[in-house]
């Protein structure tokens, strides 16, 4: 068959049809073998989600110890990045050869990176290590999800969904809490030795429980277009950072972004081309999937901002320990958890989810924009209530949209749909938080010289940002660590004011960084409204085979 009558064929069949198809091997599996695979799921879906949010809590003392203040965000980029450019490769093998072996290489490779990353004792260490742990990460989260879907039909999937949305919330719960705990305690090197016990254990599950449920057999992976879009992407990363010390309009910004679009116009050009796209562009002839997929990229904003800064707001800002900054966000994370649970089980029980997408996205766009007021002040009950109904919006996002992937698309495509949704809230991830990064840069370089006016004379801390060459940066380390030489050159009538001003312009431009999450929810908002609401697919074996 020539390949432009197959993508045609397959741009048939982006939406649900009545078929004859067969239903897959899981189908048939029974009950308890299936809630044996939800268990090593469910662990797998943890190990993933734990990582996140331990890190993001350690990662101001991380840095401080590291002394890689300007290189904050991209401890997490690189993960976010290594894991976005594999999820479509594991999504296609898996495809082919089953969930199983790929959710096994993706959790032992993990692991390993986990390892390195313990053992590291410089910050560039650190960031290659985590990519490491990022392209086993790629698996996670698609292959977990799109077995899911191997096993239950639409309906079914709204409750398992859901709890895997309050998996993601409960690692957020335990997460925090346990990276401060063990970084004040002991050592943050610890923190990624967490995962060897978790990991172990999901693999003994996994081998035990999970069959091998194949889709097509005889696909072809693009790796050429792997390659393309991570040197692409890379470049656009590393301009959007480079905002921070430099000019637009420099090759280190203007330069590497450019080049990085060209690539990835190369990349699109490549994927219209070959026989097995990792992202099949026949799939946004489906309406519902490329507005899900532009929705996803954009809500993601907001929670990496969350996730990443707001530990960063009360270690440096409020001088809280690691530990305390954990239990600081949980009712961001109490949000998450309870809206994903209940997000699921509303869209299992009444089969609509179109308007419960649009309510928890502008609720995120509301509680941004709240959060834009934090303060170096701010009452500590108001910012929770702020927290808590950012997590609200927040959750929904996380486990209906795989929903709603699932049911546009027929069976053959399940896994290459869950995983390029997955794909497309990672990228936006690690665009958001290349941009957020660089943009809370240029606001310190705004706030902290007006907080500075209200505090002193003008001219009193010159001597000290003359030593320090200009870099605030450094002045975000955890517990203002300095120099007692360059303590010295502050006044000493001067030094608390000092560092008040310095706390207050940090949470400025804290506050301020969530402006873009109130602009990237808005652009989601619009997004959401072209999806469709198409009908749930329902039954067991009946509503699988229609797929």
């Amino acid at each position: 068959m020539p390949t432009s009558t197959k993508r045609r064929s397959a741009a048939t069949s982006a939406r649900p049809t009545q078929s004859t198809a067969p239903a897959p091997a899981g189908a048939d599996l029974s009950r308890r073998a299936k809630q044996g695979i939800i268990v090593a799921i469910m662990l797998a879906l943890f190990l993933g989600a734990l990582d996140q949010t331990i890190v993001g809590t350690a990662l101001p003392k991380i840095i401080t110890d590291l002394n890689g203040a300007n290189l904050y965000t991209w401890v997490v980029t690189i993960y976010l990045l290594a894991s976005t450019v594999t999820v479509p490769i594991y999504g296609k093998l898996s495809d082919m050869y089953g969930r199983k072996p790929l959710l096994l290489a993706g959790v032992g490779l993990f692991l390993v990176g986990s390892v390195l990353a313990g053992l590291s004792q410089t910050i560039e260490q650190l960031i290659v290590f985590r990519g490491i742990q990022g392209l086993g990460a790629g698996a996670l989260f698609p292959i977990a999800l799109a077995t899911i879907g191997d096993l239950y039909s639409a309906k079914e999937r709204g409750r398992y969904q859901g709890l895997f949305g309050a998996v993601f919330g409960l690692s957020s719960l335990v997460g925090p809490a346990l990276g401060g705990w063990l970084t004040d305690t002991f050592s943050w090197h610890l923190i990624f030795y967490v995962n060897l016990p978790i990991g172990l254990i999901s693999i003994a599950i996994i081998l035990l429980e999970l069959p091998t449920i194949k889709g097509r057999a005889n696909q072809k992976i693009d790796f050429l277009g792997a390659l393309v879009f991570a040197a692409g992407i890379i470049p656009v990363l590393l301009g959007l950072t480079n905002v921070q010390t430099n000019a637009f309009a420099t090759p280190e910004v203007a330069g590497l972004i450019s080049f990085g679009l060209v690539l990835l116009g190369l990349f699109l050009f490549i994927e219209s081309k070959v026989e097995e796209p990792i992202i099949p562009l026949e799939l946004f002839r489906n309406r519902t999937f490329a507005a899900a997929a532009a929705a996803s990229f954009f809500a993601s904003f907001g929670f990496f901002s969350s996730v990443i800064f707001l530990p960063r707001y009360f270690q440096t800002v409020l001088g809280e320990s690691a530990t305390n900054s954990g239990y600081a966000t949980l009712p961001l994370l109490l949000g998450v958890i309870i809206s994903s649970v209940t997000a699921g089980q509303l869209v299992a029980r009444r089969g609509r989810y179109k308007r419960l997408i649009l309510g928890a996205i502008l609720l995120v766009a509301a509680a941004s924009v709240l959060l834009t007021n934090i303060k170096a002040d701010t009452d500590p009950w108001t910012l929770r209530l702020w927290m808590f109904l950012a997590g609200l919006g927040v959750g929904p996002t996380l486990s209906v949209f795989t929903i709603v992937v699932q049911n546009a698309v027929p069976f053959k495509f399940l896994g290459a749909a869950t995983s390029n949704l997955t794909f497309f809230r990672q990228v936006g991830g690690s665009v958001g938080l290349a941009i957020v990064g660089s943009y809370f840069g240029g606001q310190l370089v705004t706030t902290i010289p007006t907080e500075l006016t209200k505090a002193a004379p003008a001219g009193t801390f010159d001597p000290f940002f003359s030593a320090i060459g200009g870099n605030l940066a450094q002045l975000t380390n955890v517990g203002g660590k300095f120099d007692q030489a360059l303590i010295s050159l502050i006044p000493p009538q001067y030094i608390e004011a000092f560092f008040s001003a310095i706390k207050a312009g940090i949470a400025d431009a804290i506050g301020a960084i969530f402006w873009l999450s109130v602009v990237a929810s808005l652009v989601a908002f619009v997004a959401a409204t072209l999806i469709e609401e198409i009908p749930l697919r329902g039954g067991a074996k009946g509503a699988l085979a229609e797929m």
